[in-house]
C-alpha cells in the first residue's frame, strides 16, 4: 500500500480538493482499493463522501487504541473508494501525539491496513504540527498544494527547508492549486515552474461541495477531471520509480 499525504503548512490552498479527487483517481483511473483518511478536525473530505453518516467523535480514539482503525472504516457510494473519518475529537490530535510519545505511531497504525488496500490518501490539516510530524514520517509521498501567490509559495518553501533537515526525508510534489491563468501572478508562477502540476480554478471543481462528489464523477471529460487525472499519473509515476 503506498501512501499518499495531501500537506501544507497554510490553510485555504485546496487540500481537501485534492485529497477528494486523488482518492477518486486511484479508484477509478487506475482501479486501486482505496482508503482516506480525514486527519483535519474540520472534517470536510468526511463531509464530502461520507454520504449521509453522522460523525462519531471517535476519529482520536484510534491514535489511543482505544478502537481499531478497521472498526471506523466506512464505505462510500464510490465504488473502490472506503473512509475513515474526522470529527471534532481531532481537535486535540496533536497534545496526544505529544503525550503518547510515539514518533511512528501514525505510520504503525497505517501499517495494519495494508493488506486491505493498494493506496492510502491523506487529507492532513495545516501547520508544521506532532500531527505533520507523524504524516511526514508515515507517508510515501507529500503533494503540496500551492497557489501562486507569495504566502502559499512561502510556505511551501518553509516546508521544503523544515524536511531537509531531517534524514530519510519524505519526497514532496509540488502542484499549482486554484489557477487562473488569466492572472498575471498565476501565469508568472507557472512560468517559473513548469514542471509542477496545475489544478485550474472552475467552477465544476468549486460545484463538488453542492454535489457531495469529485469531479471524475460527474464530470468526466472536463478539462478539471483531466488534470485531477494528469496530477495522478505523475503520482503513479513517483511511486513506481521508487518502488
Amino acid at each position: 500500500m503506498a501512501v499518499i499525504a495531501v500537506y501544507s503548512l497554510k490553510g485555504g490552498v485546496g487540500k481537501t480538493t485534492l485529497s477528494v479527487n486523488l482518492a477518486w483517481c486511484a479508484a477509478h483511473a487506475s482501479a486501486r482499493r482505496t482508503l482516506l483518511w480525514d486527519l483535519d478536525p474540520q472534517a470536510a473530505s468526511t463531509w464530502l463522501m461520507a454520504g449521509d453518516s453522522k460523525p462519531r467523535d471517535q476519529a482520536q480514539a484510534i491514535f489511543t487504541k482505544d478502537i481499531e482503525a478497521e472498526r471506523l472504516i466506512r464505505t462510500t457510494p464510490f465504488e473502490r473508494i472506503d473512509l475513515i473519518g474526522a470529527d471534532a475529537s481531532l481537535r486535540s490530535l496533536d497534545r496526544v501525539f505529544h503525550e503518547l510519545d510515539k514518533k511512528k505511531r501514525l505510520a504503525k497504525l497505517v501499517s495494519t491496513l495494508d493488506k486491505a488496500y493498494e493506496r492510502l490518501i491523506l487529507d492532513c490539516p495545516p501547520g508544521l504540527t506532532e500531527t505533520s510530524e507523524q504524516v511526514m514520517r508515515a507517508a510515501d509521498l507529500i503533494v503540496v498544494p500551492v497557489i501562486p501567490s507569495p504566502l502559499s509559495t512561502r510556505a511551501f518553501d518553509e516546508v521544503v527547508a523544515h524536511l531537509d533537515g531531517k534524514r530519510g526525508k519524505v519526497p514532496l510534489l509540488p502542484v499549482h492549486a486554484m489557477v487562473d491563468r488569466r492572472r498575471k501572478l498565476h501565469a508568472e508562477a507557472i512560468a517559473a515552474q513548469p514542471d509542477w502540476p496545475v489544478i485550474p480554478m472552475a467552477s465544476l471543481v468549486e460545484s463538488m461541495a453542492a454535489r457531495r462528489a469529485p469531479v471524475g464523477s460527474f464530470a468526466p471529460r472536463s478539462a478539471a477531471a483531466k488534470a485531477f487525472g494528469d496530477l495522478w499519473q505523475a503520482i503513479e509515476r513517483r511511486l513506481s520509480k521508487a518502488a
